[in-house]
């Protein structure tokens, strides 16, 4: 079992930049692979990006490419999602799950989740 903790969420302008974390516990960080989704209002969740257990393959949704960097520290035992440039179509609820195989762009692939972080961009 693995626990996963999402933080900094928040509501920011347009333009604007967080930072979100994922934090987990549980199970041995480095053996999984990390991925961010998220959820609009009405729509289905839909993937963000994806790290794998190295960190040395990173697969991102065209929406976001230049504009967020997925990251994770395996001492630390977190992973991260930097959001630049953001905008009002980036509000959404935030999810980070972990997989025990590769970084996917498939939700069934992965094994846990979080429990969500609300991002906000206003206009």
């Amino acid at each position: 079992q693995a626990q996963l903790i999402e933080s900094g969420g928040g509501l920011v302008q347009t333009g604007g930049s967080l930072r979100l974390s994922c934090a987990a516990s549980g199970r041995t960080f480095s053996g999984v692979a990390m991925g961010w989704f998220r959820q609009a209002p009405g729509k289905e969740r839909e993937f963000v990006a994806a790290v794998s257990r190295s960190g040395g393959s990173i697969k991102y949704a065209d929406s976001v490419k230049g504009r967020f960097t997925i990251s994770r520290d395996n001492a630390k035992g977190t992973a991260y999602l930097q959001m630049n440039s953001l905008k009002p179509e980036d509000t959404a609820v935030y999810y980070c799950a972990a997989a025990q195989f590769t970084a996917t762009l498939r939700e069934g692939d992965y094994d846990y989740w979080g429990q969500g972080t609300q991002v906000t961009v206003s206009s």
